[in-house]
């Protein structure tokens, strides 16, 4: 969680976007700046999951993404789905999907493919670590390159689910994504004033009916 001495935590206060919910599910489109889980200190308790709570009381989270990443967040609303989607994610079937906007210009497509552990000494900084890190893949896609802006959008599919792994591993390329806070060499020179990171689709089978789902959330950069 990145949190600080001198962070101010102040999350948009729009009402819940439900991008899909049905007796087992909720999917919501979770905005930049809000945790996904309540923080240690009372003042950082507003997150996803206590406002999906306010409306669905017996829901559970089921992932997470991070404060400054935008996009879709699953829950599920009972004890039968919980169990089943975390099988799902275990078991890498949950396809997850995101764009992102990243310094300079980047372009084809390949596969990150670089171990990852925590910097103990500057959490919740996350570093490539060859001997000791946990093995972690991100596929990338170069999408468009913005010349005036030095900006690529890329789309980023992630294979394993590390923490920070997609603004890790965008880094490790040399092009880190716009408005990163943490792995950026100069964040406040975004024009967009946050991470520029999104997850934008999901795709699974329903836990309980086994249904295929697709969830798609438009990106908002």
């Amino acid at each position: 969680m990145p949190l600080n001495d001198n962070f101010v935590y102040a999350p948009p206060q729009d009402p819940l976007n439900i991008l899909y919910q049905d007796d087992d599910i909720i999917i919501i489109d979770k905005p930049a700046g809000l945790l996904s889980v309540p923080g240690r200190l009372p003042e950082h308790h507003d997150s996803a999951y206590l406002r999906v709570v306010e409306q669905f009381p017996t829901a559970k989270i089921t992932h997470r993404l991070d404060m400054a990443t935008s996009g879709i967040l699953m829950f599920a609303k009972h004890r039968d789905a919980e169990v089943a989607i975390s099988k799902m994610f275990q078991a890498r079937t949950v396809s997850k999907r995101y764009e992102a906007l990243v310094q300079g210009h980047l372009s084809g497509s390949g596969c990150v493919d670089v171990p990852l552990i925590t910097d103990w000494e500057n959490r919740p900084r996350q570093m490539v670590h060859f001997e000791l890190g946990k093995p972690s893949q991100t596929l990338y896609e170069a999408v468009h390159y913005d010349a005036n802006q030095d900006m690529t959008r890329v789309v980023l599919t992630p294979i394993t689910g590390r923490s920070h792994q997609l603004r890790v591993h965008m880094m490790h390329l040399g092009h880190p994504i716009t408005g990163d806070e943490i792995y950026h060499p100069a964040p406040t020179q975004s024009p967009l004033k946050r991470l520029a990171l999104h997850a934008c689709y999901l795709a699974f089978h329903h836990p309980i009916t086994q249904q295929p789902m697709q969830i798609e959330s438009s990106v908002p950069f």
